[in-house]
This record gives C-alpha cells, structure tokens and sequence, in this order.
C-alpha cells in the first residue's frame, strides 16, 4: 500500500503562484513514477504533469508548459509542484498519483489509468 496526502493549495489571484506537495508513505514511494492530475467542476479528471522514478524525466500538459515545474525529493518521499503564472482556468481540485507497477527507469506515465494509488486531492482557485 502506498498512501499519498496532497498539500499547498490555496485560493490566489491570476499570476501569482503555488507550490503543492505529495506526501508518499508506506511502500517504498520513492522507487515510483509519480504524476499530478486535476480535475475541474464538470469535466473529466485531466493530466498535468509526470516525473520519473528517477526524477530526470519529466512530462508535462501542453496548457501548462512553462509555467509548472513537478520535482521530486526521494530522500523525503516528496513530489512537488511549482506553479507558475497562474490562470483561473487552472482552478480545479489537483490530485497527485504513484505508478507503482512501471518497472522502466525513465518512464513517466500520462495516462490516468497507468495510476493505481491516489492522494485525496487539494483544491486550488485562482481568481481573475
């Protein structure tokens, strides 16, 4: 089992920034792929961002290029998620999600259900 508890998110107005933090515990959550979703009211849960379980490859949504930046820190079981520039079409509940079963070093996975375990998620709202 792998627990995952989200954090950081918070109300804030267009171009300012956040950063959210992944909290894994349980099975050793550092071996993993990780990535981030989010999902806004009425639509479908959406992929963000994704780091290897080495942490030197990283994917990320063409709406958030260049402005977000997902990190890991393995030593404390941590993944990160710089968010940058803001817009209130980034509102929406972020979820962060381990890939548990990729064996391949670099791979970082971007499809929602190559997931199997998933923190409850924290809510960011940008206003305008």
């Amino acid at each position: 089992q792998v627990q995952l508890v989200e954090s950081g998110g918070g109300l804030v107005q267009a171009g300012g920034s956040l950063r959210l933090s992944c909290a894994a515990s349980g099975r050793t959550a550092s071996r993993y792929a990780m990535g981030w979703f989010r999902q806004a009211p009425g639509k479908e849960r959406q992929f963000v961002a994704a780091i290897s379980r080495s942490g030197i490859t990283t994917s990320y949504a063409d709406s958030v290029k260049g402005r977000f930046t997902i990190s890991r820190d393995n030593a404390k079981d941590t993944v990160y998620l710089q968010m940058n520039s803001l817009k209130p079409e980034d509102t929406a509940l972020y979820y962060c999600a381990a890939d548990t079963l990729i064996t391949y070093f670099e791979y970082t996975p971007k499809i929602l259900g190559e997931y199997d375990y998933w923190g409850q998620g924290t809510q960011v709202t940008v206003s305008s």
